[in-house]
């Protein structure tokens, strides 16, 4: 997910001013519907959304023009695929509290990818650890709560700092147990900021001592999800592009009331709207 998509329209398609272009993502169990971004009179730009599993899932374009139904412009089929960044991040999120699991990520240390290499290692990995479905009880820490007071032990917290992932710390210090990591010695007596510091991380030492430190920079560009009911919301700033994510209760039937691409898009048009509206009330 967060890659930016590229569409290109053929000549018959070409994009009128009154006319706006959705993708619907469907997939065994996650549908997804996302805005476009007009850069010229044949191309739209979108985001593609993050995915709970490796598929391929129906994509459509549709058109949308205020007093005519919403129609299918092209259709085409979607990779989801697996790579080493997502099953790094699989292999963390479980890992947190597993001190076997934990100890041997050090060796990562030792035989780490060069420094050239950390700044793709760092955004990858919290990119797809950021698309990861977490369950509601986890913890950086673990979720056996007994051992949050326990001695010193290695954290998530402890890896992501000692391979100086910027990102990857930023990402852990906003869920539960993220700031709590930061006091916690390992059997070296280290703690992530001591780490930091002693490695001469001085961006990360920064953003684990100051107070309301902000968001790296190369996250902006990022989307962020937005608290919406029962569904996902997320929005690209930089896009501006909102993707709505929905669960299907069947594999067989759109979560959305409607047909499989127009209850998906009007449920997101008015999302935007009303967003639109709480924007404006709170400026």
């Amino acid at each position: 997910g967060d890659c930016v998509v590229t569409i290109l329209l053929a000549e018959e398609d070409k994009v009128e001013d009154d006319v706006v272009f959705y993708l619907v993502f469907s997939g065994s169990t996650l549908h997804h519907c996302t805005s476009t971004r007009k850069v010229s009179s044949d191309t739209l730009e979108t985001i593609a959304p993050g995915h709970d599993c490796c598929e391929t899932v129906k994509v459509q374009l549709c058109a949308s023009k205020e007093g005519l139904p919403v129609f299918v412009v092209a259709e085409e089929d979607f990779h989801f695929v697996q790579d080493e960044a997502y099953d790094a991040a699989q292999f963390l999120a479980t890992s947190a509290g597993n001190q076997q699991a934990l100890n041997f990520t050090r060796f990562l240390d030792r035989s780490g990818p060069p420094s050239g290499d950390v700044n793709s290692l760092d955004e990858k990995v919290a990119l797809a650890f950021r698309h990861l479905k977490l369950p509601a009880e986890w913890n950086v820490l673990g979720t056996d709560q007994t051992l949050h007071d326990a001695g010193p032990r290695e954290t998530l917290m402890h890896f992501a700092v000692r391979l100086g992932l910027l990102r990857l710390t930023w990402f852990l210090l906003q869920k539960p147990g993220g700031r709590g990591a930061l006091s916690i010695h390992n059997q070296e007596g280290e703690t992530p900021v001591s780490l930091a510091l002693e490695r001469g991380y001085h961006k990360l030492h920064q953003l684990l001592t100051e107070e309301n430190a902000g968001e790296p920079e190369s996250w902006s560009s990022l989307s962020y999800e937005i608290p919406y009911g029962d569904c996902s919301v997320r929005h690209h700033r930089e896009l501006d592009i909102y993707t709505l994510t929905s669960e299907s209760e069947s594999r067989h039937e759109p979560p959305f009331p409607g047909d499989s691409c127009t209850g998906h898009i009007f449920k997101l048009m008015n999302i935007q709207q009303q967003l639109m509206v709480r924007k404006e009330i709170s400026m």
